[in-house]
């Protein structure tokens, strides 16, 4: 006899009107929506905390993009005998020395050239003057002392103080970051596999796995993608460089460096290289070679988009370029030129990730094909 009085099973009971409200066709896309935007917040929460951490967040992702290229070589090492400690070590110094070398040329080349191109500069300032001079738009050189004056101004003013005082905040960031990076980076190298196992250890059966493959191939696409954009931006910084050197180009070796950076950087990484390295051909040696520099970066950009990326970037980079610019959108905004450059790898990590979360060859149940995909083209 039940306790308090007549009851019902749950089998046999009916939803009340509370519970038919969140059961019908508008309370099914209520929960819905609810469920998007509690991960809207979460998501926003992570990202928020991210970039307020940027000092501790930007150099724990940029070593775990270089250990993730540099992996196969540790790993070759280790193979070889070579103690663990040691193969770290070696791998660790070959790319600061690397960094190094790099920064050392550049700083050498900007000396050495820069008196020079001071005065490249003042020329090509007086022939925009005299340019100016005979425009339908009429500028005095009254207007002209006047910017002049303003910049001036702006350069001894209390704002332009405090600007000083932010960059020298964020050289202070600079620097904690990179030594943060080189002591990340060491550990990722040397210890990457270990702390990916410990971090796996909430995780068994086929939930381990899943989370295997997901490293596996997070690791996979970041190295192979590092590896392959190098190898791409390394042509085109020698291609590029070797044409203005031929031109005749001041800073022909810091703009191939600049070329290589930016080559990191798609979509937008090669005009950008290429506008600087025309404008400085322009300042220097006139129009005549900035033309000649717009169609050597052409033709190295067009060898790159039909003949390096496909052999060496292979299927590594799976992305739309509306998701690529997208993301370097939205990594600029947060980070910077720094997060121009590591959103895409990442984007192209997660997205490897998904293609792998059900199998090894098996993407997520939301994003598999279910029925044949044509679009029509007009």
């Amino acid at each position: 006899m039940p306790l308090f009085g007549n009851t019902t099973t749950p089998s046999d009971a009916t939803p009340g009107p509370f519970v038919r409200k969140w059961t019908d066709g508008f309370g099914s896309l209520a929960t819905r929506c609810l469920q998007v935007i509690i991960v809207l917040v979460i998501a926003i929460g992570v990202v928020y905390a991210a970039a307020t951490l940027s000092v501790v967040t930007i150099p724990v992702l940029l070593a775990l993009i270089i250990a993730s290229a540099m992996h196969p070589v540790v790993s070759w090492l280790r193979r070889h005998k070579v103690p663990s400690v040691l193969a770290t070590l070696a791998v660790l110094l070959g790319v600061l020395v690397v960094l190094g070398l790099v920064g050392w040329l550049i700083v050498v080349a900007v000396i050495a050239q820069w008196p020079d191109l001071q005065k490249s500069a003042l020329r090509g300032f007086d022939q925009l003057q005299d340019f100016a001079a005979h425009l339908p738009i009429s500028i005095s050189d009254g207007q002209v002392d006047q910017a002049v004056k303003g910049v001036q101004d702006f350069l001894t003013s209390s704002q332009f103080g405090s600007g000083a005082l932010a960059g020298a905040s964020a050289t202070a960031n600079f620097l904690t970051g990179l030594v943060l990076m080189i002591v990340v980076l060491f550990f990722f190298l040397k210890d990457g596999p270990a702390i990916w196992e410990f971090l796996l250890r909430p995780f068994t059966g086929a939930r381990y796995e899943r989370a295997r493959r997901v490293g596996d191939r997070v690791v996979h696409t970041l190295g192979g993608y590092v590896r392959g954009t190098a190898s791409v931006a390394a042509v085109d910084a020698v291609g590029i460089g070797v044409g203005l050197a031929i031109v005749g180009v001041p800073l022909a070796l810091p703009l191939a460096v600049v070329v290589f950076i930016t080559a990191f950087i798609p979509i937008v990484g090669a005009t950008a290289a290429g506008i600087l390295a025309a404008l400085v051909a322009l300042v220097a040696n006139g129009p005549v070679a900035a033309l000649i520099v717009v169609g050597i970066v052409v033709l190295v950009n067009q060898l790159e988009g039909n003949l390096l990326q496909p052999v060496l970037m292979g299927k590594t980079l799976k992305l739309h370029g509306l998701v690529i610019l997208i993301g370097l959108t939205a990594g600029t905004v947060l980070a910077g030129i720094t997060g121009a450059i590591i959103s895409v790898p990442l984007l192209a990590a997660a997205w490897g990730a998904v293609q792998v979360w059900d199998g090894p060859d098996v993407p997520a149940k939301p994003w598999r094909q279910k029925r044949p995909e044509t679009a029509e083209r007009r």
